[in-house]
Order: C-alpha cells, then sequence, then structure tokens
C-alpha cells in the first residue's frame, strides 16, 4: 500500500511541477508584457483632448477622477491654433461635436501609429456616413457613444499602440 501511495506522491508532484512552469511560461510571455505596456502607457504617453469648453473639462476630470492618468500627461487643444500641441500626443480624444467640421485636419495631423478614440454621445450631431467611411479606413479609430466605453477604449488604445 505505501509503494501506491508513494507513486501517487511523484506522480501529482510531478503534475504540479508541470503546471506550475507552463503557468510561469504564460505569465511571462503573455500576461507580463501586456501589464508592462498598460504601465508604460499610462505612464508616459501623451493625450491630447479635443474639445472646447465645458467638455474639455468633463473629459479631463473623467480622466483625472480614474486616478490613471496624470494631469501632465494631458494635453488641451480647444481651438485650431493649438494643433501644433497634438504632435507630442499619441493618443488623439476628440469631442464629436466640437470638433466635427475640423475632423479632416484631424486626420492628416494623426500618425499611423497615433490612435483616435472620438467620443460622440447620441445627441443632434451624429456621424455622418461618409466621415465614418473615412473613420473606418484608418488605422487605430475607435468610436464610443458612453463614458465608461470611452475608458475602455482609452486604456486599450494605450496598450494596442505602445509600439516604435
Amino acid at each position: 500500500m505505501i509503494t501506491i501511495l508513494d507513486w501517487i506522491a511523484y506522480a501529482t508532484t510531478l503534475y504540479f511541477l508541470l503546471t506550475l512552469a507552463l503557468g510561469l511560461y504564460a505569465w511571462f510571455k503573455g500576461i507580463l508584457p501586456a501589464l508592462v505596456r498598460l504601465g508604460k502607457g499610462l505612464s508616459r504617453r501623451k493625450i491630447a483632448i479635443f474639445a472646447k469648453g465645458d467638455n474639455l473639462k468633463t473629459l479631463m476630470n473623467l480622466l483625472e477622477d480614474t486616478k490613471l492618468f496624470n494631469k501632465r500627461n494631458m494635453i488641451d487643444i480647444s481651438s485650431f491654433g493649438d494643433f501644433g500641441r497634438a504632435e507630442r500626443a499619441t493618443l488623439f480624444l476628440i469631442f464629436w461635436d466640437d470638433w466635427q467640421i475640423e475632423i479632416e485636419d484631424i486626420l492628416r495631423a494623426a500618425k499611423d501609429n497615433t490612435a483616435l478614440v472620438i467620443y460622440a454621445p447620441k445627441g443632434p450631431g451624429s456621424i455622418p456616413t461618409n466621415v465614418f467611411e473615412k473613420l473606418n479606413s484608418k488605422r487605430n479609430v475607435m468610436l464610443s457613444n458612453f463614458r465608461g466605453r470611452l475608458l475602455n477604449d482609452i486604456i486599450v488604445s494605450l496598450m494596442t499602440t505602445g509600439y516604435q
């Protein structure tokens, strides 16, 4: 009976060590790189917020209240003359109602690896089909109608566009 229990103990130990090794491999290969990219994205990446007036303040407060984003990493773009300040940003957060007329200029200013997150809450200024098609043809463009989804899209964009 002791010999049988001894073999079961060896098999259980082998199973545990194999599971531990595979778990560590999965952690270092899959989860850890994503966490590192998220950390770098939240701490270093610049976010250009294209909004005017109260909408700018609302979006900045939304990001600050999460305590994930640093205020010094946010660049407020409230007029067409401020476009030059957005060059350092790797993520453009656009409040649709405020910038729908200048969207072509914003699309031209965005580099290929710049993420565009457009916040277009339901209202009178919905996105026309031709502009929607242009947005769809670009890489790294996300469209959000809800604030909770907006935060999710920003975090995902910071992770997925973190390459150089």
